[in-house]
């Protein structure tokens, strides 16, 4: 899981995980100020609709400092108008809680263009991005031949899932189209302690699993797990991974594992269900958790992603939870 997102057209800030602190002063005058500030604010819901009118200026004031250092009102607004061509309405697609800050997120009438924006709670706008929507319809009904579960073995959370880049950052890559970034959430946050330690991480040491039946092909093992937020491995894309081949030549592609948590050889036949791994931090990763998704070669750089058909039905999507064994 990138710690950025990708972006062809886009004004983002990269927002930091831990909470802000209090400011000092006299509490009832700072109540006074906020309430003030809060009710000249464009609430949320109406962004779309304020950001399709026109309204630049004033959603600008509403930004923060840093973001008003980086892109000027001037910028906001050629950005804002070119991007507003060809759009009739935007709707909201979801409404997520990360760290200290909610995520919105607008997909366009014909679904070609995608708005992503954070807002703290006083309503600071605290970034923005906008963005082209790629489509791959053809690929989106192929799914896969085998039925799978998530390789977990309770309810995590999907960070990025689903079929559109909005919802799944990995969306325009064919090789990892229908990936799913997994961690573990509680109310709202993905660790408690030092953001700087893998052990704050609730993901981290969680126990990953053989989604179906089938055969080691590929592991890795002993990559070094990553200071989370402060370091990733661009050279070992999966870190410590796993390749298991399935029926069908359909193989399931399960990244960033702990160093040297795994519990398998190639040549190994697991059963679906089995520990293979625990969840860590190696990789192209920022913080603990695991990578998946099936491809139709073991060769996964230059493979096909496949759409997963779940055991379940259902498909996970970005802010949802991904149920396992």
């Amino acid at each position: 899981m990138k710690s950025y997102l990708l972006a062809f057209m886009a004004i983002f800030l990269v927002i930091g995980l831990s909470a802000c602190g209090e400011t000092e002063g006299n509490s009832s005058e700072n109540q006074e100020v906020d309430e003030e500030m809060n009710a000249e604010h464009v609430p949320p819901e109406q962004f779309s609709n304020q950001f399709l009118e026109g309204e630049f200026e004033k959603l600008y004031n509403q930004t923060s400092a840093d973001f008003q250092a980086m892109v000027t009102l001037e910028e906001f607004v050629k950005l804002g108008e070119g991007f507003n061509e060809g759009v009739e309405s935007f709707d909201l697609m979801s409404e997520i809680p990360i760290q200290n800050m909610t995520e919105y997120q607008w997909i366009s009438n014909q679904g070609d263009k995608g708005i992503r924006s954070y807002f703290a709670d006083d309503l600071t706008i605290e970034g923005l991005q906008l963005m082209p929507i790629a489509d791959f319809p053809e690929s989106d009904e192929n799914y896969t031949e085998n039925t799978y579960r998530m390789p977990v073995n309770e309810d995590w959370y999907t960070f990025w899932g689903g079929t559109n880049e909005l919802l799944n950052y990995h969306y325009p890559l064919e090789n990892q189209r229908y990936a799913y970034d997994l961690l573990v959430m509680k109310e709202g946050v993905s660790f408690n302690g030092d953001p700087e330690d893998n052990e704050s991480y609730f993901a981290f040491g969680k126990e990953v699993v053989a989604p179906l039946d089938g055969v080691i092909v590929s592991i890795e093992n002993n990559i070094e797990d990553n200071t989370p937020n402060i370091e990733t491995n661009e050279e070992q894309l999966l870190g410590n991974h796993v390749i298991i081949e399935h029926a069908n030549n359909e193989y399931s592609v399960i990244a960033h594992l702990k160093e040297g948590s795994l519990q398998i050889e190639e040549g190994d036949n697991v059963s679906a269900g089995e520990v293979v791994g625990l969840a860590g931090n190696s990789g192209n990763s920022s913080e603990p958790h695991i990578h998946y998704h099936i491809a139709d070669s073991a060769d996964w750089e230059n493979a096909s992603s496949i759409r997963i058909k779940f055991e379940d039905g259902e498909a996970p999507v970005r802010g949802e939870a991904a149920a396992g064994f």
